[in-house]
């Protein structure tokens, strides 16, 4: 019920997840679609990106004017932190005071005076400036870490690496929100570099009980994560798609044409590939550079092919292994009987 400071960062956070996840399955499939010149009606969506920059903005963000507020000199208080939101964050449209100039939140009694309210992705959240402050400071005074770091147990002074001497910084100790900012920014960059998989989690109630299903609250996490565009994005899609080259080389054994070698173009080597196994035309489409298959059963079908053929090549290889190894044995006991009638006709 009560939202601080750390509760505010932490779903900075689940913001930014909730983009990178945005970008990934929703904005970078439907954009690959369209430059592999596939057909397709684009699916709308919420973009979070307006929430993340109403926060991590270098210059009108919530989180620069809270640096700003711990940097200037002055009087500093948490009211002086919110009247600087109202200023400037007043007309944005996932922001809510009772104290900026919007009148739309003047009589709203929902909203204390010393509070503010952001609409995330997943509702709206309402915050208590209360701290704020104090708790973005969080500063730890150098002569503190200078005389830890001079202390004799080793892991001591390894937890305090800025007291050693000869790394003074006398610039200010950074905030705990540009710290943890630049913490998430380190993680996005990480992320991005991968291939994730996701997996939602939907609570059914909130008492954490056995056999309760809050249809109401299920709905609600559905509608806020994104999951209604997420599917509607993947049963108009494609479920698979691989480039030419791969996809060949995978499955050119099922196909006389393509098996063992193709002289000529991928693309047209999975052309002849998927109409010599006769996959109807709807379960797949040519892109530029790579082949999309619609439906998972299609894919399950050419991987039990594969393995069929497998099976059978290998009992092709085994079977002319053992010709080869029974005609050798064959060849040499026939030489074998050769020399030993000629010899024995000599002296007979």
């Amino acid at each position: 019920q009560d939202n601080s400071f750390e509760q505010f960062i932490i779903n900075y956070c689940n913001e930014k997840l909730q983009q990178i996840f945005i970008e990934l399955t929703l904005k970078e499939e439907q954009e690959e679609y369209i430059r592999e010149g596939i057909e397709w009606t684009h699916i709308e969506y919420f973009n979070n990106a307006i929430i993340c920059d109403l926060i991590e903005n270098n210059q009108t963000g919530i989180l620069a004017m809270l640096d700003e507020e711990c940097l200037r000199p002055g009087t500093v208080t948490d009211e002086t932190f919110l009247e600087k939101l109202n200023q400037v964050c007043a007309t944005h449209q996932h922001f809510e005071s009772r104290m900026s100039k919007c009148s739309r939140f003047l009589n709203d009694t929902s909203l204390p005076h010393s509070c503010f309210r952001i609409q995330h992705y997943a509702g709206k959240v309402m915050y208590q400036v209360e701290g704020f402050v104090d708790k973005n400071n969080d500063l730890l005074y150098r002569d503190l870490s200078q005389a830890m770091w001079k202390a004799s147990h080793s892991l001591i002074k390894a937890l305090f690496p800025e007291g050693n001497p000869a790394k003074i910084n006398l610039k200010r100790p950074p905030t705990a929100g540009s710290q943890f900012k630049a913490s998430v920014a380190t993680l996005m960059k990480n992320l991005q570099t991968k291939n994730p998989n996701y997996i939602r989690c939907i609570k059914p109630n909130d008492k954490k009980a056995a056999h309760i299903f809050n249809e109401a609250l299920v709905c609600h996490q559905i509608r806020y994560l994104g999951l209604l565009e997420n599917v509607r994005v993947r049963r108009a899609g494609y479920a698979f798609r691989q480039a030419y080259e791969p996809c060949l080389e995978r499955y050119k054994m099922l196909c006389k044409q393509t098996w063992p070698h193709w002289r000529g173009p991928a693309r047209a080597g999975v052309e002849v590939l998927f109409n010599e196994l006769r996959i109807p035309e709807e379960e797949f489409s040519f892109g530029r550079s790579k082949i999309f298959i619609r439906n998972p059963r299609t894919l399950f079908k050419l991987e039990d092919l594969r393995k069929q053929r497998l099976e059978d090549l290998a009992t092709l290889i085994e079977k002319i292994y053992r010709g080869w190894k029974c005609r050798t044995r064959f060849l040499l006991m026939k030489k074998c009987q050769i020399v030993i009638a000629s010899w024995y006709r000599r002296y007979a």
